[in-house]
């Protein structure tokens, strides 16, 4: 996910993309645990994405 696009949304759409990737999250983490997961260069992505995610937020407060 772009930084530039994740800057056009809202704080409210920022909160439902953090929440949809967190569940994202939680159901790779269960495949690898029982291992059902073949790509596990996934969960770094997704973490990547998450911090992105934080990092508008926090953005997004300080500039207000």
């Amino acid at each position: 996910m772009k930084a530039k696009l994740l800057r056009s949304k809202t704080t409210e759409e920022l909160s439902r993309e953090l929440l949809d990737l967190r569940r994202a999250q939680f159901g790779l983490r269960m495949q690898a645990a029982t291992q059902q997961l073949s790509n596990t260069s996934q969960i770094d992505k997704l973490r990547k994405n998450i911090a992105r995610v934080k990092t508008i937020q926090t953005e997004k407060s300080v500039t207000k």
